[in-house]
């Protein structure tokens, strides 16, 4: 393989990195430069342990980029969770305690959904940030979901809809911050944690039509830059491969139904609902087939290595074509050039 094929591979893959007390993961540490300098990575996720204090964090940041530069590697998409609530990166003591989803709907003001997005956004952006993985689109209409809950902005899709649609405008068009619609087609109406388990929903089509999918839908029309698929099973979508993997699902419903051509992400495939059964380089594999764009591994040096591998090992005996690589790659290209110049 070719390296310029190799660096092809690398834009496709978004890593996070570890570290321990002899190697800070709050700074740009040996796995980090690794994952720029060797692998060639697309972009990077800030996961709890790499934030620090603002400044600190912006040198990390800073860091990364500079090392991409020397790689004559494209910038950087620099990821992180940043939903408000439970699920945000950056939170206290250095960072204001922002409300979740549910919370700000509870105030009936969409409004306030771009408020809180666009005060979030312009945090991140001040640290080097170019990538928020939200909003959460998923319709909570499961009282059981243990995984989801007050992530979501509610059981209503037309709220849904409205709340994330705001989310979105507050992210990119006034923070100028990539969002990322989650977990697509829908993860609300689980009982199962997908990073624990593979969890099945057993929609029919027109439930999917009226429930799941609206939020998507118009989180396209608001031009959403990216969106996160889900590991989860969908039997009237596809009876033997979950979303993640499913061609039906991306390629079919999300590209041609939905019209979908920003960035497709996984969610990370070192979580158990498709690590267990597919192993995480063999997803990434099926997932690229599948017509993901970018692969997300947040944690595992020698698991980030196999997927990598995987990668060039499936182009190489013709399982992906370099097609499907340019094809992701002209996207990767094309929000770098929006989000990240």
């Amino acid at each position: 393989m070719t390296a310029k094929l190799e660096d092809k591979i690398g834009q496709m893959l978004v890593f996070g990195w570890q570290g321990d007390a002899d190697d800070d993961p709050s700074s740009f540490n040996r796995h980090a430069r690794r994952l720029v300098d060797e692998f060639h990575v697309g972009g990077l996720i800030l996961m709890g342990r790499n934030v620090g204090a603002a400044v600190a964090t912006r040198r990390t940041v800073d860091a990364a980029q500079r090392a991409a530069e020397l790689a004559r590697l494209p910038r950087l998409l620099i990821a992180t969770d940043q939903e408000g609530g439970r699920v945000a990166r950056f939170g206290p003591p250095h960072y204001p305690d922002f409300p979740s989803s549910r919370q700000i709907a509870a105030g009936d003001k969409p409004g306030s959904a771009r408020s809180n997005a666009a005060s979030m956004g312009a945090m991140l952006s001040e640290v080097g940030v170019n990538w928020a993985l939200a909003p959460v689109l998923d319709v909570n209409n499961n009282p059981g979901n243990v995984v989801i809950g007050d992530r979501s902005f509610g059981d209503n899709p037309a709220l849904v809809m409205e709340f994330g649609e705001q989310f979105i405008l507050g992210m990119q068009d006034d923070a100028g911050v990539m969002a990322c619609g989650k977990h697509f087609p829908g993860h609300g109406d689980t009982h199962v944690d997908s990073h624990l388990e593979l969890p099945k929903i057993d929609h029919s089509l027109d439930q999917l039509k009226n429930t799941d999918l609206p939020p998507f839908r118009a989180a396209i029309e608001a031009g959403v830059g990216s969106i996160m698929t889900s590991h989860i099973l969908f039997p009237e979508l596809d009876p033997d491969l979950p979303a993640t993997l499913s061609p039906s699902v991306i390629s079919g419903l999300l590209r041609r139904n939905l019209g979908f051509d920003g960035i497709v992400v996984s969610d990370c495939l070192e979580m158990r609902g498709v690590a267990d059964t597919w192993g995480s380089a063999e997803a990434a594999v099926l997932a690229v087939i599948a017509g993901v764009d970018m692969v997300l591994a947040c944690h595992t040096e020698p698991t980030q290595l196999q997927i990598r591998m995987a990668l060039i090992h499936a182009v190489e005996s013709g399982r992906i074509s370099e097609v499907r690589i340019d094809e992701a790659n002209h996207r990767i290209s094309r929000a770098k050039a929006l989000w990240a110049a």
